[in-house]
Parts: structure tokens; C-alpha cells; sequence
């Protein structure tokens, strides 16, 4: 291999890597380095704490000494991360099987719906006494329960919204890998990946904000009359409110926003930036999102070195992903044949589900009759007119928030931290605030509980939205620009067109987490005082905290219910308008 020898000193150094010469370190690989290796002996030392012995008999409580914080922070941090990694592979096997088959979108997509609609507590409930009995005497058992009730308030927001960007790849996009006859993988790697990469980083944003706001369920947990608490901030919070002990509730506010603004920082920010290339344009934006981080990784050698080693697996797994097969499906399919293949998937999928319906309903019967679902039918619909409140009341603030965010890189610099703030505060947190207030000014938790399941649930808007303004290619703005197309015209020809997808993927996620955020919304304690409001998640939390399982099913059946009426009736419509009609 030959290299010409005219180069600049600066590029020379820069080449030398693949010249097969050693590259100059320099302070900023070592910086890098170190950084590295502490992340790495930090989470080797955290990890070490999910392995001590523990036996279910016994309630587990945590400390709420101040100088315990740090330790449980970064406990907490370390279950966020596992969740998140595991949502991400959720993501990506789930929604592209509902994508690519017809059939299975018939039921994966409504058993999306009805994931999403299960409680955390629901979750929470199968998953402790599962795991437990998987991991007998070690607290690894409550970690994985922990980490997989964080899992299911993560993984359904960014199902959707890559679900979403799958069904609605541009038509240039698709035409490319089938002329070029791409295999499946090439496909997905290179061409449905990259187009839903931007969606895919700000859902998994407003998802990690998720697990934030239930992290006090999810650490501290209450189940069949016995209480279990990891070490971590969500627990510490939990022991201070129920202590009544303001002081402490304060440092855990504080840890809170330091990990989230940290996390911000060092994490969401470079990844938001480095996702700009993959935005689906014909001129360079004006304006670019710019991070720190990013820029002094980017000054790194390291990333070119990984490059290196990662190269001969990249061209192995490009190899093997020809298992799959080319991307030659027919546009065209034999009626006969689908149709002969649509009545066998819908028999077998149809006797699977009466059976399990009959089982639930056998067990019910035998317990309590089912008259048990008569109370949860009608609290629903005191939890639905809440739902129905914050979803509107959310649109009309946020939606033209978003987009002025979304079109503006300076903005979103400063207005994303904020966000993510915002969005990551765990309701519980502001329990003590709000049981003054309402005490002090009379309001009935049955009205200022909406304002509570706002607090998890209307960022969902916010975040798609932006991340809808931020897809608009920025040629189309310019053009509309050079037109003089200004105001209400503006909204009609671009913006709405434009956020739409994403706005629907917002507004069904919003949905279903105001739905989940009942639970903790509806029941509100400091102390001894608590305060309790007429609707569907205070029924569940009742039921989980007795143990009640009959009225637990019956109640998690029921939100099932109104969630998945709910998308079928309204946001799947919507869903296949933005398929159909505002894809880019």
C-alpha cells in the first residue's frame, strides 16, 4: 500500500493509524482513557452490591443518611442505563417485526397498546415474586425485577416512534435499496436505521425521563403486604416522604436534577448532536447542534483506533447478514394465497387469545365473581376525562413549543437540559408541595390530580414534536421562506404536515403514560397525612399494596381496556392518516 508523502505534519499524524504506525497520544486520549476506566471501575464496584444475600420473608429497607446518596445514585444511574439497553433491543426486533409483517402488525401492534397500558405496579407485581424465585437467596433477583419494571415505562415510546419511522421511510429511500438490491440487513443498517435515527435518540430521551418518573415505584416496592427498597435515589425519596422529613427530600430533589443535568451533559447532548448527520436533507442547516463532549471525543484518536479493530467485525456481520436474504419483496402478492395465509394466522392467533381470555375469567369467577370488574369500569371514566383534559391542554401548550425548539439549534442548546429536567422529575418527589398546596387551597386531588399525571405524561408531546420540527429538512424551510409563506399558512402547508408522525407517536405514548401515572397521581401521602382521589389508579394502587390480586387483575384489564378502545378509535386512524398522507 502506498501513501503520498506531501502531506501536512497535521495530516500525517492522523493517517498514521492506518499506515500501521503507533498514533501520538495525546492529552486528550489520556483524559479519554482515564475517563473510560473509571466509568468501568465504578461499575464494577456498584455491581458488586446486587450480589448480597437476602431472603423474600424479610422487608428490606434503605438508609436515609445524606452520605449514602452518592452510592445510591450512582445505583440508580446503573439500572437506567441496563433499562435503557435493553429497550433499545426491545426496539429494534419488536418493531421491525411488526413492520415487515402484515400479519404480525395485527398483533404485535394491539399487544403494544396493551403493554403500554399495564401499570408499572402491574408489572411490578409478576415480576418480583418471578424473579425472586429465579435468584433465591441473592438481592440480584429485586435488582432484575427493579431494572425490568424500569424497562417497561422505556421500551413501549421508543417501539412506537421506530415502528413509526419504519412504515413511513421515504419513497427515495425505499426505491434505493430495492434498485440496488440491498440485503435486509444492508437495508436496515444502512437506509431504515439512519432515517429513524433522530426520532429513535429523542424518544429514547423522553423514555429515559420515564424512568426517572417511576423510579420510586420501581425501587421502592410494595407488594402482597411486604415492602422491599433497593439502595438507590428513588427509594431515598420514598423513605424521606413517608418519614415527613423535608430536609431530606430536599437533597434527594438536588441529586435528582445533578444526575439528570449530568446525564444531559455528558450522555443525551453529544448523542442528540452526533444524530444531525443522519438528517434527511438537500442544503446544510444554518445552524447546527453543537456539544462539548462531542467535540472534544471528535478531537480524540480513540475513535479512529475502534474504527480500526471494529472494521473486520462490521465486514463479518455484513456477511452473515446475507442469511436474510435480499430486499426483493414483490409489491405485488397472489390474493389467494394471502388470503389463504390471513385465515390460518387468524385462527391459531384467535383460539390463543379466547383461551387465555376464558383462563382469566375462570380464575376470577372462582375468586370474586365477575361482578369485580363493575367498580373499575366505572372509576375508569373518572381517570379518562383526566386523560382526555391533559392530552388537549398539552397539544395546545406544547406543540407550538416543540416546534419553535425543533426549528432552532441555539434554542434547543439551552431549552433541552431544561427539558430533560422537567421531563425526569418523579412526581413523588413533589409530593409534599402538593399535599400543601391542595390542603392550603382546598383543590380536590379528584382536579389537581391532573396537574400530577401531567408531570409524566405531557412531555411525551414535547419531546416528538421537537423531534418532528428537527426532521423537517431544512431546503423545505428555506423554500417556504423564499416564498413568503408566513403564519397560519405556514402551519398548514409545513409544520403540521411536517410533526405530524411524530406528533401522533406523542400523543399515544402521552396517552398511555397519563394512564400510568395515575396510579401515583390518584394517591398522595407525606407523612401521616394522605390523600386520595376517585379513579382508576387508585383502585390498582389499593390492590397491589393489599396484595389483592383478583381486583389487581380486574383493574389492569380494565386500563387495558380504555387504553387500547382509545388507540383503535382515535390515534390508529391518525396513525395511518400520517402513514399515508405526511410522510416525507
Amino acid at each position: 500500500m502506498s501513501f503520498r508523502t506531501d502531506r501536512t505534519p497535521a495530516r500525517a499524524e492522523l493517517s498514521a493509524p492506518l499506515a500501521g504506525r503507533g498514533p501520538r497520544l495525546s492529552w486528550v486520549d489520556l483524559v479519554v482513557a482515564a475517563a473510560v476506566l473509571v466509568l468501568l471501575y465504578v461499575t464494577l464496584r456498584v455491581g458488586q452490591g446486587t450480589t448480597v444475600s437476602f431472603h423474600p420473608s424479610e422487608s428490606v429497607r434503605v438508609s436515609t443518611d445524606p452520605a449514602e446518596l452518592p452510592y445510591d445514585a450512582a445505583r440508580s444511574l446503573l439500572r437506567m442505563f441496563l433499562a435503557l439497553a435493553l429497550s433499545l433491543a426491545f426496539t429494534f426486533v419488536y418493531a421491525y417485526a411488526a413492520a415487515k409483517s402484515r400479519r404480525l402488525e395485527r398483533i404485535l401492534i394491539p399487544a403494544l397498546d396493551i403493554l403500554q397500558s399495564v401499570p408499572v405496579l402491574g408489572f411490578l407485581t409478576v415480576a418480583v415474586t418471578g424473579f425472586i424465585a429465579l435468584f433465591p437467596g441473592s438481592v440480584l433477583g429485586l435488582e432484575c425485577a427493579s431494572i425490568f419494571a424500569i424497562f417497561t415505562s422505556q421500551a413501549w415510546n421508543m417501539t412506537f416512534g421506530f415502528y413509526h419511522s419504519l412504515i413511513s421511510l421515504p419513497r427515495e429511500l425505499d426505491e434505493l435499496s430495492r434498485s440496488f438490491r440491498f440485503t435486509r440487513w444492508m437495508r436496515f443498517w444502512k437506509v431504515e436505521l439512519p432515517s429513524g435515527a433522530i426520532g429513535l435518540v429523542w424518544n429514547g430521551m423522553m423514555s429515559f425521563g420515564g424512568g426517572w418518573f417511576f423510579l420510586v415505584a420501581s425501587e421502592a416496592i410494595s407488594v402482597n403486604n411486604k415492602n422491599y427498597a433497593l439502595p438507590g435515589v428513588g427509594s431515598y425519596a420514598g423513605a424521606a416522604i413517608a418519614e415527613g422529613d423535608l430536609a431530606k427530600v430536599g437533597y434527594a430533589i438536588a441529586t435528582m436534577t445533578f444526575l439528570v443535568v449530568a446525564v444531559n451533559f455528558l450522555f443525551w447532548r453529544p448523542l442528540t448532536a452526533w444524530a444531525e448527520r443522519f438528517k434527511n436533507e438537500q442544503s446544510e442547516a444554518g445552524e447546527v447542534q453543537r456539544s462539548v463532549v462531542l467535540d472534544f471525543l471528535r478531537r480524540s484518536n480513540w475513535p479512529r483506533l475502534l474504527g480500526r479493530l471494529l472494521r473486520p467485525a462490521g465486514l463479518a456481520a455484513s456477511r452473515a447478514g446475507r442469511i436474510f436474504g435480499t430486499d426483493d419483496r414483490p409489491l405485488v402478492v397472489h390474493p389467494l394465497r394471502r388470503r389463504t395465509g390471513d385465515i390460518v394466522f387468524a385462527l391459531v392467533a384467535g383460539v390463543a387469545i379466547v383461551w387465555g381470555l376464558f383462563d382469566l375469567g375462570r380464575y376470577l369467577h372462582d375468586r370474586t365473581g365477575l361482578g369485580v370488574f363493575g367498580e373499575p369500569l366505572l372509576l375508569g371514566l373518572a381517570t379518562f376525562g383526566r386523560v382526555v383534559v391533559l392530552v388537549v391542554v398539552a397539544t395546545v401548550i406544547w406543540v407550538p413549543v416543540g416546534v419553535r425548539i425543533g426549528f432552532s439549534p441555539r434554542l434547543t442548546r439551552v431549552a433541552q437540559p431544561l427539558v430533560q429536567i422537567l421531563a425526569s422529575f418523579p412526581a413523588n418527589f413533589l409530593f409534599p408541595l402538593a399535599v400543601w398546596f391542595f390542603l392550603r387551597t382546598g383543590l380536590s386531588l379528584d382536579v389537581g390530580g391532573i396537574l400530577l399525571m401531567a408531570l409524566g405524561a405531557q412531555w411525551y408531546i414535547l419531546f416528538n414534536t421537537i423531534a418532528g420540527a428537527m426532521s423537517i429538512p431544512t431546503d423545505l424551510r428555506e423554500a417556504m421562506d423564499d416564498l413568503g409563506v408566513r403564519g397560519g399558512q405556514r402551519w398548514r402547508r409545513l409544520i403540521i404536515p411536517g410533526i405530524f408522525p411524530s406528533y401522533v407517536t406523542g400523543g399515544i405514548t402521552a396517552s398511555g403514560g397519563a394512564w400510568n401515572a395515575s396510579i401515583v397521581a390518584e394517591v398522595v401521602t407525606f407523612g401521616a397525612t394522605t390523600l386520595t382521589a376517585t379513579g382508576l389508579g387508585a383502585y390498582i394502587a389499593k390492590a397491589t399494596e393489599s396484595g389483592d390480586f383478583p381486583h389487581l387483575l380486574a383493574g389492569v384489564a380494565v386500563m387495558s381496556l380504555y387504553v387500547v378502545g382509545l388507540n383503535r378509535l382515535v390515534w390508529r386512524r391518525l396513525y395511518r392518516l400520517a402513514e399515508t398522507r405526511y410522510s416525507l
